[in-house]
């Protein structure tokens, strides 16, 4: 390309659109599919259900410590596609890219893109781009994902938790939130984001016979968010131990700072799994295999009914012996994470 930012004769639909199509996004994410130009994507027949989800990424900045905008949409959408049990195996994209971003920032992007893509063995099939005037966020991506269910029977979901199940997250909490804020408030640290692909870990519990009762991601709202969804769609109350709970030294520090509970912090590299006991030790031995699980850890248990709390509940069992209750968030959690 001879120009070295995006001007609004990019979103024109003429030579510029298409010089960006073939520069950037073409190189990068080139298929038998895509490389068609088609205005859709015909996918083969599928005797499987399929699974479907959708995500709009707005985080600024839109490179950090550990990752980007770009191969934060990949790992978001594969991600939550994954938690349905499925096999992620396509994805759209959708640009929204601002006057005067740089075209070099676009390339990195892209590229970091279908590096993720390649590694959870997904396709980009199809995907748009439209140039707006500039708010200072530089580019916006929605991605939606298409995959297919493992088992139409029985499949991970947040109703499907029962009495007596063990709790278990995949790693530290806080890593990407954390990252996130330091970067926009300029605060110099090691904290990177946890932003992962977690199709090994996932395959690893789905494909050994590991009844994986819930299934589900700790993005936006954090793990105390995640879990009273949980428990409210399936009536239980989950019983965590507040000593479990993993967080990395730098950010437990951080925490304390900012004045910040690591149970509200986003990730975007980390999973909850909620297994029969019988199978949780053997559960976590398979997530801990997995790079992206080898900090998990049995954080609690499902116990049922409690008539002190009420169904659908969240309680923590703290350090000093005592119980409280774990709600939602309240508010944003700010900044925007995704």
């Amino acid at each position: 390309m001879n120009v070295s930012k995006i001007t609004m004769a990019h979103g024109s639909g003429g030579r510029d659109s298409a010089e960006l199509m073939r520069d950037i996004f073409g190189r990068h994410f080139a298929n038998e599919v895509l490389d068609r130009l088609e205005d859709g994507a015909v996918l083969p027949p599928s005797p499987e259900s399929l699974v479907v989800s959708t995500d709009s990424f707005v985080v600024t900045p839109i490179e950090f410590r550990g990752g980007d905008i770009g191969k934060l949409s990949v790992c978001g959408t594969v991600n939550d596609v994954l938690m349905m049990g499925a096999i992620p195996e396509y994805l759209t994209c959708g640009f929204i890219l601002e006057e005067g971003l740089d075209i070099a920032v676009l390339d990195r992007i892209a590229m970091s893109m279908a590096a993720a893509a390649r590694e959870a063995d997904v396709l980009i099939v199809a995907g748009d781009t439209k140039v707006v005037e500039g708010r200072n966020n530089g580019l916006m991506i929605n991605t939606t994902g298409i995959g297919t269910l493992r088992d139409r029977s029985a499949h991970p979901s947040a109703a499907n938790a029962r009495p007596g199940d063990v709790v278990i997250v995949s790693g530290n909490l806080g890593d990407h939130h954390a990252c996130i804020l330091s970067a926009r408030m300029g605060i110099a640290n090691n904290i990177g984001s946890d932003c992962a692909i977690l199709c090994e870990m996932a395959d690893s519990l789905l494909n050994n016979d590991i009844d994986v009762h819930v299934m589900r991601d700790v993005t936006r709202g954090g793990l105390g968010t995640v879990l009273n969804e949980i428990a409210n769609a399936s009536g239980q109350v989950v019983e965590l131990s507040e000593q479990e709970i993993p967080v990395d030294a730098e950010v437990r520090d951080f925490c304390g700072i900012m004045g910040l509970d690591p149970l509200y912090m986003g990730n975007e590299g980390k999973l909850v799994a909620i297994v029969p006991q019988a199978q949780a030790e053997r559960a976590l031995d398979l997530m801990r295999a997995a790079e992206a699980g080898r900090h998990a850890r049995a954080i609690g248990k499902v116990i049922g009914a409690d008539v002190n709390v009420g169904r659908g509940s969240v309680v923590m069992r703290t350090k000093i012996g005592g119980t409280r209750r774990v709600d939602v968030l309240f508010g944003e959690g700010l900044p925007r994470i995704c």
